[in-house]
């Protein structure tokens, strides 16, 4: 049997997509995957048994200069590949209106949420066959949910696995060390710079060194401000995503921010410290094994809001607190 996705962004959305293609590898034996993805996610596709050919889009790029796209050749090019390989059924998991747009494309049978269970309701009448999943639950479990009612077999009990061989990714010969993933998007995801240069000194103090990766400018002078004077603490290269995959999963422990890094630390089964303040864990929160969710208390903990401030009172004591006892519990890992 052969599928073609469509899970195109972001990049915790794409890692909440990978436990659902293995449990359709081993309910159906033979079943096999292409995949359509943003283009600065199409590495992590690729980590997967079950896929066979990641078909890059650029959505994000060609809303800025459409009439570049169209001169360029690149939308037509992308149509013509979704053409080229005959399918048996397809599945938008993305639920967006941008996602079921591009199933049009393809001569197959398209599966998706129905009206009440997708981001976007009217991305469902594009699909031949609608699937109710309901949205009080973790993004990872709707997607499982989807693909099990969307490929006729019972959905499998436990955590799901996200199919990614850590041992295999992970970068070797270096000293065992924390990663601070200390970068995100929102000004209100944002735990205190002060905490960070703390967390860092008490875990330095302990003889551990730490890691401090960076994808900008500002991003990279808050990581050698956190890293300043400290003799464990590093400040990593700049680094594309499969470097960035192959630190991660070679580290003992993360501690992240809201950050789609973190749900790449929960796939690659690294013990991570997940900061929540503005958000809250429940539906995207880091899914897995030895994942430690801390969220912010006060007026605006839960709020939504990208700018307000809401980590005054989510300390780095406490932090540290948590992250000796995931390392200490998972030492025989």
């Amino acid at each position: 049997m052969k599928v073609l996705l469509v899970k195109t962004s972001s990049l915790g959305d794409v890692v909440h997509t990978l436990p659902a293609l293995t449990d359709a590898q081993r309910a159906i034996p033979g079943i096999r995957f292409d995949w359509v993805v943003e283009e600065g996610f199409a590495e992590i596709p690729t980590w997967h048994p079950a896929v066979d050919q990641v078909i890059p889009v650029a959505i994000r790029r060609w809303r800025k200069s459409p009439w570049q796209t169209l001169r360029s050749g690149e939308w037509r090019r992308f149509k013509a590949r979704l053409r080229e390989t005959r399918y048996d059924l397809v599945i938008d998991a993305q639920g967006l209106l941008k996602s079921a747009w591009l199933t049009r494309y393809v001569k197959a049978p398209v599966a998706g949420l129905d009206r009440d269970s997708a981001r976007e309701p009217l991305a469902a009448r594009f699909y031949d066959r609608c699937y109710a999943v309901p949205r009080e639950q973790h993004a990872l479990e709707r997607v499982r949910q989807l693909f099990a009612q969307a490929l006729g077999y019972p959905l499998p009990a436990g955590i799901g696995d996200y199919g990614l061989d850590r041992a295999r990714m992970a970068a070797s010969g270096e000293q065992p060390y924390l990663l601070f993933l200390h970068g995100t998007t929102w000004p209100s995801k944002h735990w205190p710079e002060a905490y960070w240069r703390a967390l860092a000194e008490r875990m330095s103090g302990a003889g551990w060194a730490i890691r401090l990766p960076w994808g900008s400018a500002e991003e990279k002078a808050r990581a050698e401000r956190i890293a300043d004077g400290i003799g464990n603490a590093a400040v990593l290269p700049k680094l594309n995503l499969a470097g960035i995959a192959r630190v991660i999963a070679g580290a003992r422990a993360c501690v992240a921010v809201d950050t789609g890094l973190g749900h790449l630390a929960a796939a690659l089964d690294v013990p991570s410290i997940s900061l929540y303040g503005p958000t809250l864990p429940g539906r995207v929160g880091a899914y897995g094994r030895s994942q430690v969710h801390l969220c912010a208390s006060g007026p605006n903990a839960g709020s939504g809001d990208r700018h307000r401030p809401c980590f005054d009172e989510l300390r780095p004591e406490r932090v540290v607190a948590e992250l000796n006892a995931l390392l200490r519990a998972t030492e025989s890992d």
